[in-house]
């Protein structure tokens, strides 16, 4: 266990792009599939991907989306910006977190969590790109990462 990391994925929160606490235990009994996003990244359009993922799966899906500037400043705007471009140009009605990083010295305690087999029981994963992504099972345990350049719509195989 690394120290300071919540043992369960239900534990854990992130702020939410409106600046509000939001519990991971909310979603509990859902899948999670979290998601490190970008705004000018070339694989910027997975927005629309997993905006479709999202809606036909909403009954046991949440996707949260991390908005993130670690990889070559693709995510350079505000949390505002951020949400005004997923609405206008993909229609992104999933949840999305203010800006965040997902690795180094102040990664997100979520990213903590994701990334290290110390904390979440089963796998190491290392972000190495925006749309990288990780699915959490509805019981809270960490089932499988995806590379940035999958198809979003192939997790739908894995979501039971």
């Amino acid at each position: 266990m690394i120290a300071g990391t919540p043992k369960s994925f239900y534990d854990l929160s992130y702020t939410d792009i409106e600046g509000k606490t939001q519990a991971m235990s909310d979603f509990k009994g859902k899948y999670v599939l979290c998601v490190n996003v970008a705004s000018k990244c070339g694989h910027t359009p997975q927005y629309a991907k997993l905006q479709k993922l999202y809606e036909q799966h909403k009954e046991k899906l949440v996707i949260v989306g991390f908005p993130c500037n670690q990889f070559l400043g693709q995510e350079p705007g505000t949390e505002k910006d951020i949400s005004e471009f997923c609405e206008k140009n993909y229609g992104v009605s999933f949840p999305l977190s203010s800006k965040i990083d997902v690795k180094g010295g102040n990664q997100h305690p979520v990213y903590t969590w994701l990334t290290n087999k110390a904390s979440n029981g089963v796998s190491d994963d290392k972000v190495e790109w925006n749309f990288h992504k990780v699915l959490v099972s509805p019981e809270g345990v960490w089932l499988k990462a995806y590379s940035a350049g999958s198809d979003p719509m192939d997790i739908a195989g894995d979501i039971k």
